[in-house]
């Protein structure tokens, strides 16, 4: 059984994650050793590094004499070569514990997801069989980190299982960085947050198609699908070339990006998934995805809205079905709370289900602020507007005094370069807001806002700790 933990945990999470999950041996790199305490790994027997495979620490005088005699011992004991006779691969149990899969913790000590065989297996399973464009020899650029269920099952298992080619980024997956990756693997899909995507047409491509020329021609009839064709073409470009499909995950996508790509037909589709379902619920081909849909409940798995009319009335998304965990290691009252009495696992989340079984998110049910009449205020679809803008690189919406607060990071090099400095800022995101709310209802407009200079605190899955910042 394996415990995978993100590199952006604080030693104090790695050092409880290692004890808490009964750990024998830890495999690690170099850096990260050297500032944890082994103290606080009484159970450990056996420390490996990442960097170079050595041994750092050990109890076992047999492993250690093993790691030391290890050459040796191979040329013994196959002599005359290594064959196929030789590899004997243990059969794995469908409920069997496979996985322990600690979330990020942002109000408590992380909790560890126990993901069995049949969960790795159904969510491969599904790559397989949906993702047909996939082939031996074709090439991935893995930018999630493997403890990322997201990354684990479609960057690493299915590219395993079907043949594929690997390429570790090894860096921060900024846009230069991957757009440098894109151009030298020439990946067929590629799996990225929102943000990612987002970013690359607020910034790069919307203002050059709403300027000049572009601009004119985007409003003649004929004439603006010659537009859209061309920006199709670059952007297909910017990801290698040979991309089949862009899928989304992690969050919804911004509406006003998702228009833009379905005009010029850009082959995206936005997944929807939780750790504990490692991951995925929801996704369908881009061909068949609906806009502003998570897409279609995906096999093995079964979704309800717990609602009175699940097409129309918002409710929390529950779910069942193959990919499911086994609940929270060492944790009963927090599986006990997470699954309801007829084994329905509680998303949290907030959503609607539609004839065709796609599935519609609305926000997180912590998340959701109650109006001033009683209506139901989702501050991801206002943050979504705010975001639209390619003056903004993120955003919250709180609430204080049962009004609308925005909280904005501004992105100051797009500011700096339209001359906006100094105290014209605050003036400027204010018109900004004015223009915002002719778009939203009356009892979720926003009332103020506040300029943040620093980027909003986050986990180590990339979760604005939104807890910090309501008061």
């Amino acid at each position: 059984m394996a415990v995978s933990i993100l590199h952006e945990f604080d030693k104090e999470s790695v050092q409880f994650i290692v004890d808490h999950s009964d750990s024998k041996m830890f495999f690690v790199d170099d850096n990260i050793w050297r500032n944890i305490d082994g103290s606080t790994l009484p159970q450990v027997e056996s420390v490996l590094s990442l960097d170079d495979f050595s041994l750092l620490k050990t109890t076992s005088d047999k492993f250690n004499a093993f790691i030391n005699g290890a050459p040796a011992y191979f040329e013994k004991k196959y002599e005359k070569g290594f064959f196929v006779n030789d590899l004997a691969f243990r059969t794995d149990k469908p409920e069997e514990l496979a996985v322990i899969n600690y979330t990020s913790g942002t109000t408590s000590s992380p909790k560890g997801v126990m993901l069995p065989y049949r969960s790795l297996w159904s969510n491969t399973k599904f790559a397989n069989d949906c993702l047909e464009f996939i082939h031996s020899g074709d090439n991935i650029v893995c930018m999630l980190p493997m403890a990322h269920t997201y990354g684990l099952a479609f960057e690493i298992l299915n590219s395993i299982s079907m043949g594929c080619h690997i390429h570790f980024l090894g860096k921060t997956p900024s846009p230069k960085v991957l757009l440098d990756a894109f151009a030298r693997v020439k990946p067929k899909l590629v799996l990225a947050v929102p943000l990612i995507i987002e970013k690359i047409v607020t910034k790069s491509v919307l203002p050059k198609v709403q300027q000049g020329a572009a601009k004119i021609l985007t409003k003649v009839p004929l004439l603006n699908s010659v537009v859209y064709t061309k920006v199709r073409k670059s952007m297909m470009g910017a990801f290698g070339g040979r991309l089949t499909e862009l899928v989304v995950g992690g969050a919804a996508i911004n509406p006003d990006v998702e228009k833009f790509l379905r005009k010029i037909k850009f082959p995206y589709s936005v997944g929807y998934g939780m750790t504990e379902c490692g991951p995925l619920i929801s996704y369908s081909y881009w061909t068949e995805f609906k806009e502003h849909s998570c897409g279609r409940i995906v096999d093995r798995m079964q979704v309800r809205i717990d609602s009175d009319d699940p097409h129309n009335i918002v409710g929390e998304i529950q779910v069942k079905g193959t990919n499911v965990m086994l609940g929270y290691y060492k944790n009963e009252e927090a599986t006990q709370h997470t699954f309801t009495r007829d084994g329905w696992l509680k998303t949290g989340d907030l959503g609607l289900l539609d004839k065709d079984d796609f599935v519609f998110i609305k926000g997180r049910d912590k998340n959701m602020i109650l109006g001033p009449s009683g209506q139901n205020i989702y501050p991801e679809e206002i943050e979504e507007k705010i975001n639209g803008s390619p003056y903004v690189n993120e955003s919250l919406a709180i609430e204080e005094n049962r009004k609308i607060v925005a909280l904005i990071v501004p992105d100051f090099d797009v500011l700096q370069k339209q001359g906006i400095a100094g105290n014209q800022i605050t003036p400027f995101f204010e018109d900004l807001i004015k223009e915002i709310n002719t778009k939203l209802p009356n009892y979720s407009k926003i009332s103020s806002l506040r300029i943040q200079e620093e980027e909003f605190e986050k986990t180590p899955k990339r979760s604005i700790k939104r807890f910090k910042y309501q008061k």
